[in-house]
């Protein structure tokens, strides 16, 4: 088959999907190559197996609010792939969530979580369900409500649920105490639980924290280093609060921070006491980006037109780009301003937060691109540690979970130059992270049979 054979095939089969057929063609660019050279590949189908998820649940979740009105939401479980280890994937509550959504993050989680080198399959999930603006009781109703449909699909050794947006350590606890309750166990069935209760240190600032040590790999494959660079990063979740907190700590100055209604520049940069404002402004407070620049002197904030052909955070000048918010928020004429302000390197904390177009601009422009499922692996991967944890019923201190993450953040860059190279696309992260994720997984799915 032709690469546009391929591309054909899924499109049929998945016609109202834009997200999904994004992440395939972006994936499919680089491992064709692949399948070129190994015939047993294709004769068993792999790649086509690999986009068919091999269970899509939706379910009904009904829950009372407040007022005691009745409210009905969607609840779903993508279980892509499991053959390399259990289903492994958040669970995203926000009124975006759709299928597609979904089967394009499930579907990036299979290279993403092989990557990482522990034994974890592809999945994703999640609901409609809008947390904001709900009480503490409201989201308490819906996650019990949720988990009493899902606990009829996942344990700690077939599918392994965490968080994502919309989904903290409030909602992670209501879900594991209601499968508790349901199941009559005390297993490690989800990941981001809290300290003392099954989850792990350094578990809520892994994504950050491992985009900002694979950024500092790249660099220093190149000779150099975060210290001294101006780093722009959007969101300002928990990925955008501890990549900043990294890149602080690595001797970077990160200047930007952003919601879905603006960001804010600040021209001297994060400090300490700046960051934990924004951590009690969204983490607790929960309140807009806005009230930051209103809180320090210099900084400047400006409103976000979502209907507009490009965001002006990506206009500003810097070494490093991060975007830590959502899909697609970086696109063509973006990725322009960004090479035009001179940025060497642009390492993805969300979940393709880069569009194909986009993709193109900065790899021609000869600027350091990291995919999302290598450079925000983090996460997954201290899901990974805090799963093994749970296994053996131990708890590591933070050091230990900290140089381990080091480690894998390390490997995953390695792993993916080697995989580039000797694919005839040295220095490719992109390539390399879907050559080394795809090959992985394929050698066990040829290993296991055709099921």
């Amino acid at each position: 088959m032709l690469l546009a054979d391929y591309l054909q095939y899924v499109k049929q089969r998945n016609a109202h999907e834009p997200e999904f057929l994004q992440a395939v063609d972006e994936v499919l660019q680089s491992v064709y190559p692949v399948l070129e050279r190994h015939a047993e590949f294709r004769k068993l189908k792999l790649f086509e197996r690999m986009t068919e998820p091999e269970r899509l649940i939706s379910f009904r979740v009904t829950w009372l609010d407040d007022k005691g009105d009745v409210q009905v939401n969607r609840g779903y479980r993508v279980q892509m792939n499991s053959a390399i280890g259990p289903y492994k994937g958040g669970l995203r509550f926000h009124p975006s969530v759709t299928p597609s959504v979904l089967k394009f993050l499930a579907f990036e989680q299979i290279f993403k979580n092989a990557l990482t080198g522990i034994p974890m399959g592809g999945g994703k999930g999640g609901s409609d369900f809008d947390p904001k603006g709900k009480s503490e009781n409201e989201i308490m109703k819906f996650c019990q409500a949720f988990m009493g449909e899902l606990a009829r699909h996942i344990d700690d050794r077939t599918d392994v649920p965490a968080g994502d947006i919309g989904v903290g350590g409030r909602e992670i606890g209501y879900l594991f105490g209601t499968y508790k309750k349901i199941k009559n166990e005390f297993t490690g069935v989800l990941t981001g639980k809290g300290i003392g209760w099954g989850g792990s240190l350094i578990r809520t600032e892994a994504t950050g924290y491992g985009l900002i040590y694979f950024a500092q790999n790249m660099l220093q494959a190149k000779g150099d280093s975060l210290k001294g660079k101006v780093c722009l990063v959007s969101g300002s979740g928990n990925v955008a609060q501890y990549a900043i907190e990294k890149i602080m700590q690595l001797g970077g100055k990160a200047v930007t921070a952003s919601d879905s209604n603006g960001f804010v520049y600040d021209e001297a940069g994060f400090t300490t006491e700046k960051l934990e404002f924004l951590k009690e402004l969204k983490n607790v407070r929960r309140g807009r980006i806005k009230e930051y620049a209103d809180k320090f002197k210099g900084v400047v904030y400006q409103d976000i037109d979502a209907k507009a052909d490009h965001n002006p955070l990506w206009a500003l000048k810097a070494d490093c780009a991060f975007p830590c918010a959502t899909q697609n928020e970086v696109n063509e004429k973006d990725a322009r301003n960004l090479v035009k302000g001179g940025v060497k390197l642009l390492a993805e904390g969300a979940n393709m937060p880069t569009t194909i177009e986009g993709i193109n601009v900065i790899l021609d422009a000869g600027v350091m691109y990291a995919p999302g499922k290598a450079s925000n692996a983090g996460g997954v991967a201290t899901s990974g540690l805090e799963m093994t944890q749970n296994y053996m019923g131990q708890n590591w201190t933070r050091e230990e979970v900290d140089d381990k993450l080091q480690d894998i953040m390390k490997g995953i860059h390695d792993t993916c130059l080697a995989a580039a190279k000797e694919y005839g696309k040295p220095g490719n992260y992109m390539a390399g992270a879907n050559i080394a994720g795809f090959l992985k997984v394929a050698r066990a799915m040829q290993a296991q049979g055709v099921i």
